[in-house]
Formats: C-alpha cells, sequence, structure tokens
C-alpha cells in the first residue's frame, strides 16, 4: 500500500511537472512580443537563480552550495555556459522566428537528437528502431516547416528550424556532457544558472539590452523562470524519486505538447495550423516508437 501511496504521489508531481512546461510556449510568445530573447533569459534565469537559491536555503544546504561553488566553479561555469545561456538564447531565438506551436514540435525532436549524438560521445549502438523513430520525427519537422508543402521544399523561415533544430543539438550534447557531472542534481542546476547570470548580463551589455524595456513582457518572463525553470525541475525530479517505475512518469511528458497547443490557441491567440498537428503526430510517433524499444530491451 506504501508502495503504491509513493507511485501515486510520483504521477501528481509527474503530472504538475507536464502541466507547467505546456504553458511554456504560451509564456514565450506572450513575453517575446515586448521583450528580446536576452532580456527574457536575463529575468528568467535571475528569478530561477532566486528561487533555486532559497529552495536550497530551507533545506539546510547553503554550506554545501558554497562549498561546491569553489570546488567546481570551472564546471558551473562551463555547463552554465551551455544551459542556461546558449541553449536559451538559441531556442528563443527559434520562438521570436516561427510561430510558437512550431518551434515547440520541433523542439521536441531532441531525445532523437540524443540517441544519435550519444553514438561519438557515449560510444552507444543505435538500433533499427533509432531510425525508425529519427525518420518519423524528422519527416514531422519537414511537414512543420513548410507548412505541409513538402515537395515544394520552400521553408516558412528556414532560418528559424534552423534556430530550432540547432537548440536539439544543444540541449542534447548538454544532457550526454551532463552524465559526467557529479555534482548533486539541485546543487549543480543553481550553480549553472548562478555562473549564466554574469554571462547573460555581459552579453546584454554587448548587444544595449540593458535598456529600454517593456515593462508589459516582464510578468510572463518572471513566471518563466519561476515555474519552466525552477519549480518545474523540482517536482519532475520528485517523481523519479519517488517512482518504482521510470518509464511511466517518463511518458507523462507526451501530454506536455497537447496541452501547449490548446493554451496556444486560448490564451496566445495564436491559430493552429493543420501542418502543426499533422507534424506533431509524426513527431510524437517517433517518440513513442524509441520509448517503447528502450522499454522492451
Amino acid at each position: 500500500m506504501d508502495k503504491l501511496s509513493k507511485n501515486t504521489q510520483a504521477i501528481l508531481f509527474g503530472l504538475g511537472a507536464v502541466l507547467l512546461w505546456s504553458t511554456v510556449a504560451t509564456a514565450f510568445s506572450i513575453s517575446l512580443k515586448y521583450l528580446t530573447p536576452t532580456q527574457l533569459l536575463l529575468v528568467a534565469n535571475a528569478v530561477s537563480l532566486v528561487f533555486l537559491i532559497v529552495l536550497i536555503a530551507c533545506k539546510g544546504d547553503l554550506k554545501e552550495l558554497l562549498t561546491s561553488a569553489k570546488q567546481s566553479w570551472k564546471s558551473s561555469f562551463f555547463f552554465g555556459a551551455i544551459n542556461p545561456f546558449i541553449y536559451y538564447l538559441v531556442l528563443l531565438q527559434a520562438y521570436n522566428m516561427l510561430p510558437a506551436q512550431e518551434a515547440q514540435a520541433i523542439n521536441y525532436t531532441w531525445a532523437i537528437m540524443l540517441s544519435f549524438m550519444a553514438v561519438p560521445i557515449l560510444k552507444q549502438r543505435l538500433k533499427p528502431t533509432d531510425y525508425v523513430a529519427a525518420a518519423m520525427c524528422y519527416f514531422g519537422v519537414l511537414y512543420i516547416s513548410t507548412r505541409g508543402q513538402i515537395t515544394s521544399l520552400e521553408f516558412s523561415n528556414g532560418i528559424g528550424v534552423a534556430f530550432a533544430l540547432l537548440s536539439t543539438v544543444i540541449w542534447a550534447m548538454y544532457w550526454l556532457l551532463n552524465t559526467k557531472d557529479k555534482r548533486p542534481s539541485l546543487i549543480g542546476l543553481t550553480l549553472n544558472f548562478a555562473f549564466a547570470l554574469p554571462l547573460i548580463t555581459l552579453y546584454a551589455a554587448m548587444t544595449g539590452e540593458l535598456t529600454h524595456w517593456n515593462k508589459e513582457g516582464l510578468w510572463s518572463a518572471v513566471y518563466i523562470g519561476l515555474f519552466e525553470m525552477g519549480l518545474s525541475f523540482v517536482l519532475w525530479n520528485q517523481a523519479l524519486k519517488l517512482t518504482s517505475n521510470a518509464s511511466q512518469v517518463a511518458n507523462l511528458i507526451f501530454l506536455s505538447p497537447l496541452l501547449s497547443i490548446i493554451w496556444l490557441s486560448q490564451f496566445a491567440g495564436e491559430p493552429i495550423l493543420q501542418s502543426t498537428l499533422v507534424g506533431l503526430a509524426c513527431i510524437l510517433v517517433g517518440l513513442f516508437i524509441q520509448n517503447w524499444a528502450k522499454k522492451t530491451k
């Protein structure tokens, strides 16, 4: 009974994280109407850092945070430069150039990219199902980026699509390199944000984006920092700690893009394109095939 209770809690924590993640595309879309990608990242990073430090203080781990900062400042600087600094700058550029529904759908192919990048980095082998899953996912990307006109190969916004695909490469690389990171997960994430903050601030100063702020985009930026970069991580981590079946919790992530489509149409006023729905369906089928293959193995 106790075991069932823990699994139920894990599902609830997982659903909470997925629900928060599903609102992010909408928050990006709204905030980017008023702020530049750099300004949005600067605010979100600062808010997330404050949230994580408060959380660590409540757990009584501030001393461990400071000790780890001194001992692993090189790792913290390296990982912080990748995520959140470079990753979110690239991702937000994609959201700035494409409809949020398209940028989000393409970004979900990072799991496929991770499988292929694991070959040279972790010396893993690809299975036939990995190729099938990749074919489905990238057909979906092609369908979305050409708005269904795949034979013409005329991209709605080629640079935006390139940024969205590049974000999957950076995110996959981050998680592959992260397998060798020995810092505790919450401490490591907090230090990443701490060391990334001066980098983002310096970049904003160099590009002249520390001035001319539009206050209307600030609340959605605060929301992103608090919920997408902060609380969702804590909820997801807790779900994985409590569950006895990690794949059951992992499968909840499939709900996120479907919910996100609803929020975008209802709150961001973004009409949902048929090409997005078809392409997203292909991507989700590809991810399901990959997930199913791992589970059967």
